[in-house]
């Protein structure tokens, strides 16, 4: 963590669909992560980075595109180990990360034994180092925050799997929020500490909503009703594995908490739909058992519900996840 303070989330003008799927991923971190994907400068990194400020611990640990294996998982001190008698190690990006956010800029980039490692970690919860027949283990449970430009690579299917959630930023910003986005960003580069004292009150009202949320959590239950609607849809969708299911329950359920529900409804399904579907959709969704007619709920479930977040009553700038949809405004974002 430095000084320099993060530009705020709850400053950010539009954008709306990415601010939820980080604020639902800060209530349960299990949903795993975000993928964000965009052009080039639609600030996906300072998107990225207002998650922190949400999680309990606030670290936020960025991997560099260039980083070697012994940046990324640590290293171990052999020396140390022959005449202390015991391994010392050097923690990782790994291990600074544990507890916190773990971002990756360009991720489809990252070269391909890196990819493997995260993928491994991200499993397991674990980081296992191992040299010479010494081994040291150690907690690495962390969000993954991606960022990627389509049109620099595709991202290896397996590690886009491992990403709970995806959103698409759209570069067509109409010219008025193109304005407050300008006016907000020279304000905080000319005075960061001033800025963010301006946006105080907003900010710690959203860290408390996802306390709230985050606390009510486990009293919303993963019930089978829920669960057989989305399994419906994620057949529907074509989906490939279990991994969309089972984000998408937690996803609904996060939503549920985050806007102060007692169980899920079928709003928060469609709420995280596209969240959840969007990178894992195929294009050609498989045909249903010939014995089998299709049921009416799989007849619906072939197109994505338009579901909507929960940010009040303003009406909010469109933001592209694949298809349009309208989500309620940001809550107490209305300063010049």
């Amino acid at each position: 963590m430095t000084d320099t303070p993060h530009f705020p989330l709850s400053a950010v003008v539009g954008a709306d669909d990415l601010k939820l799927a980080l604020c639902l991923t800060a209530i349960d971190p299990k949903i795993g992560g975000v993928l964000i994907e965009g052009p080039r400068g639609m600030a996906k990194s300072t998107l990225a980075r207002g998650l922190a400020d949400l999680l309990a611990s606030g670290q936020f640990v960025t991997l560099p595109l260039g980083a070697t294996e012994e940046r990324l998982v640590g290293t171990l001190d052999l020396d140390a180990a022959l005449s202390e008698g015991r391994a010392q190690f050097s923690p990782g990006v790994l291990a600074k990360a544990d507890g916190g956010v773990l971002y990756v800029d360009e991720v489809n980039l990252l070269a391909d034994h890196l990819v493997d490692l995260l993928l491994d970690v991200a499993a397991s919860g674990t980081n296992l180092v191992e040299r010479d027949g010494i081994s040291h283990r150690h907690s690495a449970k962390f969000v993954l925050i991606g960022t990627m430009n389509p049109e620099e690579g595709e991202l290896r299917p397996q590690l886009l799997d491992r990403f709970g959630l995806n959103v698409a930023l759209s570069g067509h910003t109409a010219p008025i929020e193109r304005g407050q986005i300008i006016r907000r960003r020279l304000d905080f580069d000319s005075d960061p500490q001033g800025f963010c004292a301006q946006w105080q009150g907003e900010q710690q009202a959203l860290r408390t909503r996802c306390e709230h949320a985050r606390a009510a959590l486990a009293n919303i239950a993963l019930d089978d009703t829920a669960l057989a609607h989305i399994t419906e849809r994620c057949f529907a969708a074509g989906v490939d594995g279990l991994r969309a299911d089972l984000v998408w329950l937690r996803a609904a359920r996060a939503h549920a908490a985050w806007r102060g529900a007692a169980e899920i409804d079928e709003q928060d399904i469609d709420a995280v739909a596209e969240f959840a579907l969007r990178h894992r959709r195929l294009e050609q969704p498989p045909s249903a058992p010939q014995q089998s007619a299709q049921s009416p709920a799989e007849t619906q479930a072939t197109k994505p519900s338009e579901g909507q977040g929960q940010w009040g009553d303003m009406p909010a700038p469109a933001l592209a996840t694949g298809a349009r949809r309208e989500v309620p405004s940001w809550p107490l974002a209305k300063k010049p």
